[in-house]
């Protein structure tokens, strides 16, 4: 009797809750989003503190290189991380991840500026931008595993949220930016203001901390068949799953930081305010946040394929006509359905991508084979689309150009959604 009393306790001990779960494994893809917008948002004023130069324009460059370091340096963070997490466990990945998160934050909180301490300032920031981007390449492929693991008849759903609380962490931050610049002045922001929103950040990772701390590792995971080098495995037989993993991909974060880039292609290639260019930004966070789990929770009845072939083929059709209304008739009120609609299709599309991810890789190099791939994504088609589109603008002398880029990445990613489904079931 006692023997089945045990048994009961203990399966009851390994039922995860659906909530703690889910706020456990997203505070840290929370973070990771929040101090980069915070990070970009305050751009200025952190090149006050630690990168002046007697050139304003050098001293933002070097401020934003900061910024563009770390993601050069997250598919490191996506090898290591994800190999650990594979070999030794998603919990154990996970709370070094956000270990790691929380001290780089902490080092651009505690950073005395440029004039207290000289040189040693800017190398500091660098180093905290470091840390967190070799951090944030391992947490992605981390937490979705072990979401999707625990809850695999979920994993659409729990899986969606992944993006949403991007979304969430870019409002935040914004609303983080409004508020600062309404209640202090403009010498008080650049003083001391600006560590505001990253003390609060900081604030974020104990709590995380704790919270990943009292959770478990799926069972699956525990059962697995284990391997003794998941990447050699992965880049030895898996290189196909790979490849499609990070087709999947690639429209969706290209989307994510065209996105990013409206402020600069309203501005400059329109001509708009800046006022019209973040106010369609906050709208583009408003639609990912609230759009994303719902569109998660409908693949649940649907099925995955038929939102991410309708999302695909919706842009391809609609994107270069989106893009040539607001070029030939630019105005806020144009801006702002192009900016909505590409959220929407976004929402549609990215909720269904990481469960889709996971379920193309084995338990054994799951979180390696997610974290790289989402990485190599991230890096080359995110990273560098403002880049792109501003020099496809430049060579082609049409501010269509992205609305190209976008329907190319599209076809990507039809592509690799094509190969997918010979692989998958829904």
């Amino acid at each position: 009797m006692s023997t089945v009393i045990d048994r009961r306790i203990e399966t009851a001990q390994a039922t995860p809750n659906l909530y703690k779960t889910l706020f456990a494994t997203c505070i840290g893809n929370a973070l990771e989003w929040f101090d980069i917008a915070v990070y970009g948002f305050f751009a200025s004023y952190i090149a006050h503190a630690f990168f002046p130069t007697q050139d304003p324009a050098v001293s933002l460059l070097l401020t934003f290189g900061s910024f563009g370091v770390s993601f050069l340096i997250r598919p490191l963070g996506a090898v290591v991380l994800g190999a650990y997490a594979d070999r030794v466990g998603r919990k154990k990945a996970l709370l070094l991840s956000i270990s790691l998160m929380t001290l780089g934050g902490a080092i651009i909180v505690l950073m005395p500026s440029w004039r207290s301490i000289g040189l040693i300032a800017p190398v500091m920031i660098l180093l905290a931008r470091l840390i967190q981007g070799f951090s944030a390449g391992g947490e992605f492929g981390s937490s979705t595993a072990f979401l999707v693991e625990h809850f695999p008849h979920r994993r659409a759903f729990i899986a969606s949220w992944q993006f949403a609380t991007q979304g969430a962490s870019t409002l935040l931050a914004s609303a983080f930016g409004l508020g600062l610049t309404h209640w202090l002045s403009e010498s008080q922001i650049q003083d001391w203001g600006w560590r505001i929103p990253f003390a609060f950040g900081l604030l974020i990772g104990p709590v995380g901390l704790y919270i990943r701390r009292h959770v478990h590792e799926p069972e699956s995971f525990v059962t697995r068949e284990k391997v003794r080098s998941p990447l050699t495995l992965l880049f030895a037989r898996q290189k196909t799953l790979m490849l499609l993993a990070t087709g999947l991909m690639v429209i969706s974060t290209g989307i994510n930081y065209m996105l990013n880039y409206v402020p600069t292609y309203a501005t400059r290639s329109l001509h708009l305010p800046g006022s019209a260019a973040f106010s369609a930004t906050l709208l583009a966070g408003v639609i990912l946040t609230v759009v994303t789990p719902l569109m998660g929770l409908l693949a649940e009845k649907t099925g995955r394929r038929p939102l991410m072939w309708g999302s695909l083929g919706l842009l391809i059709l609609t994107i270069y006509p989106a893009f040539s209304q607001v070029v030939d008739h630019p105005t806020p009120a144009r801006l702002l359905v192009l900016v909505g609609w590409m959220a929407l299709l976004k929402s549609v599309y990215f909720a269904t991508v990481p469960s889709m991810m996971a379920d193309l890789f084995p338990i054994s190099t799951r979180a390696s084979g997610m974290a790289i791939t989402y990485n190599v994504a991230v890096t080359v088609f995110g990273g560098f689309a403002p880049l792109i589109c501003t020099l496809l603008i430049t060579a082609t002398g049409t501010s269509l150009a992205p609305g190209y880029y976008l329907m190319v990445l599209a076809l990507v990613s039809g592509w690799a959604l094509l190969k997918s489904q010979v692989r998958l079931r829904d």
